[in-house]
């Protein structure tokens, strides 16, 4: 069985995995953002958001390693999260080239629009719609797979409620155990007790009565055999 240690490390690598799908998915639609600037606006401050809260993901895996009691256990970890991290600044990398990409599209699609007329715009409008629908259909896969990674993350917590309820129990048992341990003991104590007094005294009966007996005995023969 896994421990809680364990499954809390598990649970914030499918969390970080969940924020670089999404970080990917705005990331291609920025590529594919054909304008206006207030929309690259609104995605970048996604962006943002996303990179944020995944670096304090990286962040808090990368202090479960330094708590680990296994010098393996520990460089595992603190070599995934390297991984995490680089897969991170490769993303960001990644993020400014579709920013120039998509800026530059922009002022060239602005530009066209000034230099030619209606069709033109017409055409490119049906582009930017295709381009935009594809997008959408590419993120939704994404958040597809996101909401599945949530459910993992849900499923792995109630995972780690059922450990701490098991040690719990186990822990109670082992204190009820030492307990009866204790009682037994005890008991074994006093009947070994009492069996050492009853043997003292038949002992002490056996005595007296043969005290008893010689006394009788040696009255009898003064009494019968004065002579003697």
């Amino acid at each position: 069985m896994a421990s809680s240690s364990d499954v809390h490390v598990r649970i914030c690598g499918q969390e970080i995995v969940k924020y670089d799908l999404e970080i990917k998915a705005l990331i291609q639609d920025i590529r594919e953002c054909c304008g206006p600037q207030a929309v690259l606006m609104e995605l970048n401050s996604t962006v943002k958001e996303k990179f944020s809260q995944l670096r304090l993901r990286i962040q808090d895996m990368e202090q479960m390693a330094k708590e680990q009691d296994r010098e393996t256990d520990k460089q595992a970890i603190l070599s995934e999260t390297e991984g995490h991290r680089k897969q991170m600044f490769s993303n960001q990398t990644a993020w400014r080239k579709a920013n120039l990409a998509c800026k530059l599209a922009i002022d060239n699609l602005e530009k066209d629009e000034l230099l030619q007329g209606g069709d033109t715009v017409r055409q490119r409008k049906a582009t930017k719609e295709s381009l935009v629908q594809t997008s959408s259909d590419i993120t939704e896969s994404l958040m597809s797979i996101s909401r599945m990674m949530s459910q993992q993350v849900q499923q792995s917590e109630e995972t780690i409620g059922t450990l701490a309820t098991s040690s719990r129990t186990v822990q109670e048992t082992n204190e009820e155990f030492k307990a009866m341990t204790g009682t037994i003991h005890l008991g074994r104590k006093l009947i070994l007790k009492y069996n050492r007094r009853e043997l003292t005294d038949k002992l002490l009966i056996f005595l007296a009565l043969a005290l008893f007996l010689a006394t009788v005995l040696y009255i009898l023969k003064k009494r019968l055999f004065p002579f003697i």
